[in-house]
């Protein structure tokens, strides 16, 4: 089959990787499908993406998927993650049905959108070596998702390499993300509440986790692997919340109301050695630009 000609199914086609995903791939010449819950909204439709409507934790949906695709990128499951067999059953059973139907089709690649909570409590920079131990619904549903998967590989050669996404961010997110929510805030000029904001977290520019998404499809040495998708430099959360009240001239974050989770780590960031070995991958869009960029985009909406 012709390069232009490769067929590639996104579950999860609709969201913010999705759609960003999507629209990389078209420009490539492939012909792409989405799979998901609901129809796009509005902002992220593209014309030439084939939409088909069904739930991931339905294996009667996957007579839709009956077609010869090349590529398989799984960014589907659950968004609300307080509802726990939900998130259950969309991110582990969903994602262990959706490899046991492409272990008999004769795909070429299969992504699985991995998250950096698998690796839990584990101390920062977190290596793809550590011992995982999950501890929301949410990342160990996830991590058997990861076991399941590599398990498929070791016996069956099911040609899937599982990709730890850290925060993911940049234009055309839901505005019920970390960095939409201030920017919405600060653009209205509104009071809003945050945590102390001493926490560091890693950021990834979406443009940048598309190119690691694309690369790992093309890499025969990434299958069987995983490998950590982030900055691999930590930002301040409170340095961002000041970043975009001084950039927006408004705003007003009342520190300290939200409190951590027990669960949550006051430093989180990735190693991202694995992923230059691998996919010959590394991060292009410095956090600076990319949070300006996204600073502006919403602003034009307004």
């Amino acid at each position: 089959m012709k390069k232009k000609n490769k067929k590639i199914l996104i579950v999860g086609g609709t969201g913010f990787i999705g759609y960003h995903l999507a629209t990389k791939c078209l420009l490539k010449g492939w012909k792409v499908f989405s799979f998901s819950k609901n129809p796009p909204r509005k902002k992220r439709f593209l014309k030439k993406v084939r939409y088909l409507i069904g739930d991931i934790s339905n294996r009667k949906n996957f007579k839709l998927l009956n077609k010869d695709f090349n590529y398989v990128v799984n960014l589907g499951g659950y968004v609300d993650h307080t509802n726990k067999t939900k998130t259950y059953n969309s991110h582990f059973k969903g994602c262990k049905s959706l490899g046991n139907f492409f272990l008999k089709k004769k795909i070429e690649s299969f992504i699985q959108m991995g998250s950096s909570g698998e690796y839990g409590k584990a101390k920062s920079p977190q290596k793809e070596s550590f011992k995982s131990r999950p501890l929301s619904i949410y990342a160990k549903s996830k991590f058997l998702a990861s076991k399941y998967l590599l398990r498929l590989h070791k016996n069956e050669k099911f040609p899937v390499t599982i990709l730890r996404l850290y925060q993911a961010y940049g234009p055309k997110q839901d505005t019920n993300r970390f960095i939409p929510i201030v920017i919405d805030a600060c653009l209205k000029n509104k009071k809003f509440n945050c945590s102390d904001g001493k926490q560091l977290r890693d950021f990834i520019y979406i443009d940048d986790v598309v190119d690691a998404i694309i690369k790992s499809i093309k890499s025969k040495s990434s299958k069987g692997q995983i490998i950590n998708i982030g900055s691999g430099k930590p930002q301040k959360i409170i340095q961002i919340i000041n970043y975009i009240v001084k950039n927006l001239k408004g705003g007003q974050p009342i520190l300290g109301v939200i409190k951590l989770r027990k669960d949550e780590t006051h430093k989180i960031f990735p190693d991202i050695k694995k992923a230059k070995q691998f996919i010959n991958w590394k991060p292009k869009v410095n956090f600076s630009k990319g949070l300006s960029k996204t600073i502006r985009y919403y602003e034009k909406l307004q």
